[in-house]
């Protein structure tokens, strides 16, 4: 079988993975169920959530690697990617502007995957050889379902995982690094990669508290300078908005006809994109987020879960919402490009939004210069993800060599051609996420009565160490977490 052929064959197989009747039903399902089962959590406690991620950002005396901000920014960056802009522009282009309403509603319902998910990284975490904590689906889903279909879900999650933070988190991020320096700077690919992979080798072999700082530092310059380009286009386009939000909200329920170069999108392809990119893009019910979660200083599984939660809010609500309604508003998500008489493609379509609104080359720098600090985070938060895997099916001792090679790949990303690569990363990426959300519905229960105890004593988030012990006392399950201790298989959880 040839590569073109092969890649024909994934593409099938990621479509039917990310299809209408597979995944995307799975995973909005499962949000809303948990959405109901914590009575809408995202949305009474996102205030507070967002106070102690963004402001309070330390939980003085708890036990942990890394702060819960570096935990969140550290997420951050591995979601905040290609997805934010490219992906966009893909569920724009072929479901046209309704697709934004899913992803906003896949975001809404992410939420409340993501805090669970976060939940239970930081409840069944343990402390590795080396000291340092490590968590995620690997784990929980061993830890907290009984008998032999739990370890089959938590291996079946780490194999998954380690193959596509290759691809996904990897080398895709590079190759879309290398090519847009290339198209807007004319800088060789190979000279990227080698940059890049440089880069990679001095943060990655220093660990989660190197990749902590740095995206710390970066994650909220990245994040702050795009949304305040996108907000001046928007600004300059005020009297566009209300029709952006008109075409938005009619057609998620209608579909678009056929407009300039694309066939016409029915309603199914306009949810079925907008879910779909709208995962890529914050990767709730996927369990990645729950490896950084794991690693955070917290009192409690609640206060990392709820601050690992308004991850998606910044990445969907805010970053994707800014993109989504300057292709809209500027009109771009159905103009012509006039080399190829067909829709501009979605790696076309962001820079022509920002270049319509922005004086001079400034809309094309932004764009670009915001894809490399995206799709450059992205690799380093991937990176802790696949290392926290490769520890869980191999051991400590494969650590080091996995982020050498890590490094290495990005070189690979960065200087060839990926069609085979981006096919694969997709099924892979969707596989990561059946285990996972399988584990959240089992373990809902065990979420919602840990997550209402600490809640009826602790309401605003505001409680330390030692209140926290005191109403936790003789609580199911607490003395273990603290001790970090495996829980003995088989035994009843009340």
């Amino acid at each position: 079988m040839d590569l073109t052929n092969l890649q024909t064959v994934l593409e099938t197989v990621s479509g039917f993975i990310w299809g209408p009747f597979f995944l995307i039903p799975l995973l909005l399902g499962t949000g809303l169920y948990l959405t109901i089962r914590l009575g809408g959590l995202q949305f009474v406690r996102l205030g507070s959530a967002l106070r102690l991620g963004l402001f309070t950002r330390n939980d003085p005396g708890a036990d942990g690697d890394i702060s819960q901000f570096q935990a969140l920014t550290t997420a951050l960056a591995a979601t905040v990617g290609t997805g934010n802009i490219v992906g966009v522009a893909t569920a724009i282009g072929i479901g046209g502007p309704g697709a934004l309403f899913w992803m906003w509603i896949t975001g809404l319902l992410g939420m409340a995957s993501k805090y669970s998910e976060a939940f239970l990284g930081v409840r069944f975490r343990k402390t590795d050889d080396a000291g340092e904590k490590s968590g995620g689906p690997q784990y929980y889903l061993e830890r907290g379902i009984r008998g032999p279909f739990g370890k089959i879900l938590a291996l079946s999650f780490a194999v998954f995982a380690v193959i596509a933070c290759f691809g996904i988190g990897n080398m895709t991020q590079g190759n879309s690094i290398a090519q847009n320096l290339q198209a807007s700077f004319d800088v060789p690919t190979w000279v990227t990669g080698i940059v890049l992979t440089a880069f990679a080798l001095v943060v990655l072999v220093g660990g989660i508290k190197s990749i902590g700082r740095v995206t710390a530092g970066l994650v909220p310059i990245m994040i702050i300078s795009y949304v305040l380009g996108a907000l001046y286009i928007l600004i300059a386009n005020v009297g566009a908005i209300p029709a952006a939000f008109a075409q938005i909200f009619s057609e998620a329920f209608t579909g678009t006809s056929a407009v300039g170069g694309f066939a016409g999108s029915a309603i199914i392809i306009a949810v079925q994109f907008g879910v779909a990119r709208g995962i890529f893009s914050n990767e709730s019910g996927m369990g990645s987020a729950a490896i950084a979660a794991a690693a955070a200083k917290t009192s409690h599984p609640v206060r990392q879960g709820l601050v690992s939660m308004t991850q998606t809010f910044i990445d969907t609500i805010i970053v994707v919402t800014c993109t989504g309604l300057v292709i809209i508003s500027t009109g771009t998500w159905k103009e012509i490009d006039p080399e190829t008489g067909e829709q501009l493609s979605p790696a076309l379509m962001t820079g022509a939004a920002f270049s319509h609104g922005l004086p001079g080359d400034w809309g094309h720098i932004i764009v670009t210069l915001g894809l490399v600090m995206f799709a450059g985070s992205t690799i380093l938060g991937w990176s802790y993800y696949g290392e926290r895997n490769v520890e869980r099916l191999i051991g400590r001792r494969a650590v080091m060599p996995f982020r050498i090679i890590f490094s290495l790949v990005v070189f690979i990303g960065c200087t060839v051609q990926l069609g085979v690569v981006w096919a694969f990363s997709d099924a892979m990426n969707g596989l990561m996420a059946l285990p996972n959300l399988i584990g959240l519905l089992l373990l809902s229960g065990l979420v919602a009565r840990e997550t209402k105890k600490y809640l009826d004593n602790d309401p605003k988030l505001r409680a330390d160490r030692a209140q926290i012990d005191a109403f936790m006392a003789g609580t199911p399950g607490w003395e273990e977490w603290k001790t970090q201790a495996i829980p003995v298989v088989g035994r009843r959880r009340r």
